[in-house]
């Protein structure tokens, strides 16, 4: 299992206009909750009024989407990793420092508010056992970090440059800023 951002082609999702409701009623306790909404409103409305964060799932399955955000909302995960060459080839942005995002399960419900902390792109064998360690699955091994995702990147690659123990590798920390 791993953990890279995507969107678990199996989640069971809600009708798109259900889908969407559930995504804004979501955002609007977690700005709430978050005190994301702190602006005097003299200043006017603001884009984080009209338009939620980017929403998302972990790994490629609604099971392992289930785990992992499991991982996150009891404090264990706390980081995240995904092949550079996949948002290349699905013309994604990477993650930012200060970014938020939503976070599905695996029946496509918004259960978590994330900020992201850090972000860092090194290649897969430069990976440190920190990083491993912050992503709070299997034994928390630098070597289990590094048998999943190879396994993981091999399978659920959207690029065609197959799996290189030197390829890039997003590593993401992030921190939780409201759940449901």
């Amino acid at each position: 299992m791993s953990d890279d951002r995507s969107r678990p082609d199996d989640l069971a999702t809600a009708e798109p206009d259900e889908a969407e409701e559930q995504v804004r009623t979501f955002w609007d306790l977690a700005r709430l909750h978050a005190h994301i909404s702190a602006v005097p409103t003299y200043f006017g409305p603001t884009p984080l009024d009209s338009v939620p964060p980017p929403t998302w799932a972990f790994g490629a399955s609604a099971e392992q989407a289930d785990k992992l955000l499991g991982l996150v909302l009891d404090g264990t995960k706390t980081a995240t990793a995904s092949a550079l060459w996949d948002y290349e080839a699905e013309g994604e942005q990477l993650p930012e420092q200060g970014a938020l995002s939503i976070v599905l399960d695996g029946s496509g419900r918004p259960r978590a508010l994330l900020e992201t902390s850090e972000v860092a792109v090194v290649p897969f064998d430069e990976v440190d056992e920190e990083h491993a360690r912050l992503e709070g699955e299997g034994d928390l091994s630098l070597a289990h970090w590094r048998a999943v995702h190879e396994q993981f990147f091999t399978a659920e690659a959207t690029h065609e440059h197959g799996f290189r123990s030197d390829m890039p590798v997003v590593c993401e920390r992030f921190r939780v800023l409201y759940s449901d």
